[in-house]
């Protein structure tokens, strides 16, 4: 075996061997060969080498076959993996430039469609250009036409004036003798006047529309015909006999005929006009009231026919000259009239834009009209604005929109507030006087620029203006942007704008959209959402702090004004319930108690009345539940509407729905009765239920504070109120239950309760059984009570009610209790440290309480109270307070007719007989006993806790 390896490797040494000298041999004779053809033979061996050379190619080119073959075999032996890998890496290319041959066609062809596309777009776009070219020509040709129009206007106005010159003219005579036919001809100028009057009407109810052209080859053509009718009248008067004939003709009560309609820009009309006693003109009821005789002779009536075509044209030039000087003048006469007088020149200003041709002139006193005044006070403003009123009612929707809405537009940025102003009060005024389609969207555009002004005031009267427009919208088309500035105009940083808007704009909302539960659902939304947002009091996770937000300013002033968003809605949530109860008349205004019976069926759908107590009142319970202790303001607003709810659906809604659902919420789950809950509502009713110890104690510091004062504070339940507090108070502390694990919060609850005056009663009268019994914890719980309550109580609560009871406390011999009694009075020290005359009536007390003042003022004298007073301060780190509360300048050491006493006097001590009494009683036992010591002693060792 071991020779097979020497034996293989010998032959292939062998092989290789004889390789190399064959390739060696090939080698050389092929250089040979190559030298000789390279070099050529010599001429003599050129015969002789021919058959030698073809052998030597002959030779080596079978040399050349073998080196190949040769080299061939050696390669193929020695790079056989190196082909395989070439080859499948070629196979692998093959496959590669296939794909990607594929890939170029599919980018060709997408290439094509790419270009088809742009080729098509190319020939739209041209067709485009086209288009715009001609539409550009149309225009022209329009603003051609209409300028032709508006020349063609001007002159029917020219001849409308002087038709009405010429019928004021044919008027002014007194008496003019004529005959059958001058009646005749009185009436043809009567049918002038009328039709010069309705073409009046029509010019200004169609002036600015597409049809105009029309209406003015008609007015041409009437005025042609009215021309000719005079010319009839003349030529009939000429061929008429010599004759006279009286011709009453009545006028209007306000001065000559056909001046009233050209001086008020009102429309004229043949009223008023009687020949021989009959009436021309519809709904004249004048009767001949107000007529004279008319004598018209024959040759009068022909010269002033004739006559008539240069009066009412030079008429007509002088009324127009006149209008122009007057507008030409009054830009420059503005400036130099005083300004609390330049209200005068209104009548001017509103005549010359009513009755001017051109309209850039027109513009110019329009602008003079709203810049009259450059910082207009209220009565000024009211003055520009019934001028602007007057305009529009006299120009129509089409001048108005097109005369006066540009120049509010352009005062929307002023640089004074007052025309900011002036701007807001324009829009909800004007808006009758313009088209529907202009009041929601470019007035609207103009109220929500003006919603954002920097001026409380001008947005207060966008707000204003806003509520009268809403009415006015011709559809809902632009309910989501009203609803918007809705919530931004409720939650605006002035308080001003926010009174308007609850008061004025969310009922003009509500009663516009009709959409309340659209508005409730982005309310709460918004309320949860702003506390939400806030972070937390604490980082700690699993800790009452991580649950609590702190509140910024802004999102406090934020949730505030959204509860009372809330609040004003109520009528309206209210009135929806009431109206979709399925048994409750709509006349009652309360929720009855058959109702509820009722609605607990689940029979009946009720919804609206649903949504109180399954949406409501839970978001409200969820963000009492994010708010820390000191945020009373927002406690006291979700209070108020508690209670609100309660006074608008009755008695027993609150009985049987609100106080369940916040009583489970509270975390006292056996006193809630689920009886008036559907069983589909029950469930969810339940799931307030705090489900762990920390939910339990965010329920007692958030939530229990509104059950007491927003549900049980209800006027109609100060029973139940009294009845849970000795229960929450007394019952509960003697049981060991509840109360011994929260009083903390217990306290604090009540503290808040107290800051509802009208439960002041109620709250003493359980703090007095409480420092009365005989349980120290009640006492000490009383003590600490009492201590929370005095910020929150007045100086007559105090002397009455929480003086004697902590003197009472005082009193007793368990020294926690009287440590507790203590801490409360330098309280009361501190808080009334400006009432020094608080227990100044010291004979409005009881004889024991007496007794003990006056141990107390006989202990100052000594100076002992006063050692008393700084150790209190020591302790509680109120400094001198309860020193000034026991001091000689003190509350204590003044008598009922406030005289001052000298130090010297009062320190002298009492009469013997007087002290001896005094010491016997049952304060001066307790202070022998060592209460004075004790309070030394504390003041010795000042770090003990009370």
């Amino acid at each position: 075996m071991s020779l097979i390896p020497a034996v293989g490797s010998k032959k292939s040494s062998l092989v290789h061997t004889e390789m190399n000298s064959c390739n060696a041999s090939g080698l050389s004779c092929a250089a040979d060969c190559f030298r000789m053809l390279s070099n050529g033979p010599s001429p003599d061996a050129i015969p002789k080498s021919s058959s030698m050379t073809k052998y030597a190619l002959m030779s080596s080119s079978k040399c050349l076959k073998k080196i190949i073959a040769s080299s061939t075999k050696q390669e193929g032996h020695c790079h056989i993996p190196e082909k395989i890998s070439i080859l499948r890496e070629n196979e692998a290319l093959k496959k590669d430039s296939e794909r990607l041959y594929a890939e170029k066609d599919s980018w060709m062809k997408t290439s094509e469609l790419a270009n088809n596309q742009v080729a098509a777009l190319r020939k739209s776009l041209d067709a485009a250009h086209m288009d715009i070219k001609e539409k550009e020509k149309m225009v022209r040709d329009l603003k051609q036409s209409l300028d032709v129009h508006r020349k063609e206007l001007n002159d029917c106005r020219a001849e409308i004036t002087a038709l009405k010159m010429h019928i004021e003219g044919t008027q002014s005579s007194k008496q003019m003798p004529v005959g059958d036919t001058d009646v005749f001809s009185t009436q043809l100028n009567a049918n002038s006047m009328g039709e010069a009057a309705a073409l009046i009407n029509e010019h200004e109810n169609l002036k600015g529309t597409e049809s105009i052209t029309i209406k003015l080859v008609s007015a041409a053509a009437l005025t042609e015909d009215t021309r000719k009718d005079h010319k009839n009248t003349e030529s009939t008067i000429e061929g008429s006999p010599d004759s006279e004939a009286p011709v009453p003709c009545s006028t209007a009560g306000g001065g000559g005929y056909g001046t009233s309609g050209y001086e008020s820009g009102t429309d004229t009309s043949p009223e008023g006009i009687s020949v021989n006693g009959t009436q021309h003109g519809a709904g004249n009821s004048q009767g001949n009231s107000g007529s004279i005789s008319v004598y018209v002779s024959e040759d009068k009536v022909n010269t002033e026919i004739v006559e008539s075509p240069s009066i009412h044209k030079s008429s007509y030039k002088m009324a127009l000259e006149t209008i122009k000087i007057v507008s030409d003048a009054l830009p420059k006469i503005v400036p130099y009239v005083l300004i609390n007088h330049r209200e005068e020149l209104l009548p001017l200003i509103i005549c010359a834009i009513e009755r001017h041709p051109d309209s850039d002139v027109r513009d110019s006193l329009t602008h003079t009209l709203f810049n009259l005044i450059k910082r207009p006070d209220g009565q000024q403003r009211r003055i520009i604005m019934d001028a602007c009123v007057e305009l529009a009612t006299s120009v129509g929707e089409m001048r108005t929109e097109t005369e006066l809405l540009p120049q509010c537009w352009e005062q929307i940025n002023h640089q004074y507030e007052e025309r900011r102003l002036l701007v807001a009060q324009s829009c909800g005024e004007l808006a009758i006087y313009v088209r529907p389609e202009i009041r929601d969207s470019l007035i609207l555009s103009i109220v929500q620029q003006l919603v954002e002004d920097s001026a409380t005031v001008v947005r207060e009267a966008a707000t204003h203006n806003l509520a009268l427009l809403l009415p006015l919208f011709p559809n809902m088309d632009k309910y989501y942007k009203v609803e918007e500035l809705l919530f931004q105009l409720v939650r605006d940083p002035s308080g001003v704008v926010v009174d308007v808007a609850l008061r004025e704009l969310v009922p003009a909302v509500v009663g516009w959209g009709g959409k309340l539960d659209q508005i409730l659902r982005v309310l709460l939304s918004h309320i949860l959402a702003s506390a939400q947002r806030c972070p937390s009091v604490s980082g700690v996770e699993g800790t009452i702090d991580s649950h609590l937000r702190v509140l910024g300013e802004q999102e406090r002033w934020t949730i505030e004004v959204l509860l009372r968003m809330l609040t004003e809605l109520l009528p309206f949530i209210h009135q929806k319930a009431i109206e979709t109860c399925p048994s409750v008349d709509p006349s009652e205004n309360y929720i009855s108690e058959s109702s509820l019976k009722l609605y607990a069926t689940g029979e009946t759908e009720w919804s609206a009345f649903e949504w109180m107590h399954t949406e409501c009142l839970p978001d409200l319970i969820k963000l009492a539940c994010l708010l820390p202790a000191k945020e009373d303001s927002l406690r006291t607003v979700i209070t108020k509407y508690l209670l609100a709810v309660s006074g608008r659906y009755g008695k027993d809604y609150l009985e049987h729905i609100m106080l369940p659902v916040f009583l489970i919420a509270a975390g006292d789950i056996d006193s809630g009765d689920f009886i008036y809950f559907p069983l589909s509502i029950q469930s969810k009713v339940r799931g307030f239920r705090p489900k762990t110890s920390v939910a339990e104690k965010i329920a007692i510091i958030c939530v229990l504070p509104l059950l007491l004062s927003g549900i049980l504070g209800s006027p109609s339940s100060r029973q139940q109120l009294e009845e849970y507090l000795r229960k929450l108070l007394i019952q509960n502390t003697k049981d060991g239950s509840f109360s011994m694990h929260h009083t903390a919060e217990i306290i604090d609850a009540i503290r808040f309760l107290c800051i509802f005056e009208e439960h002041h009663g109620v709250i003493f009268h359980i703090l007095w059984e409480m420092v009365v019994s005989s349980d120290t914890n009640l006492k000490t719980s009383a003590a600490a009570l009492l201590k929370a309550l005095v910020p929150y109580v007045g100086v007559k609560v105090a002397s009455t009610h929480v003086l004697p009871a902590l003197i009472t406390l005082g009193s007793d011999q368990n020294s926690a209790v009287k440590y507790a009694s203590i801490d409360a009075l330098g309280a009361v020290a501190q808080h009334f440290k400006s009432d020094m005359n608080l227990l100044k009536d010291v004979d409005a007390l009881d004889p024991a309480h007496k007794e003990a003042l006056e141990v107390i003022g006989r202990e100052r004298s000594g100076g002992t109270l006063e050692s008393i007073g700084k150790a209190m301060g020591a302790h509680l780190g109120i400094a001198t307070s309860v020193s000034s509360f026991f001091g000689e300048s003190s509350l204590l050491g003044k008598k009922e007719g406030g005289e001052q006493h000298d130090p010297a006097a009062a320190s002298v001590p009492p009469q013997v007989g007087l002290q001896t009494q005094q010491e016997n009683t049952r304060f001066g036992r307790i202070m022998r006993g060592g209460f004075g010591d004790m309070l030394r002693g504390k003041a010795k060792g000042g770090d003990e806790p009370s």
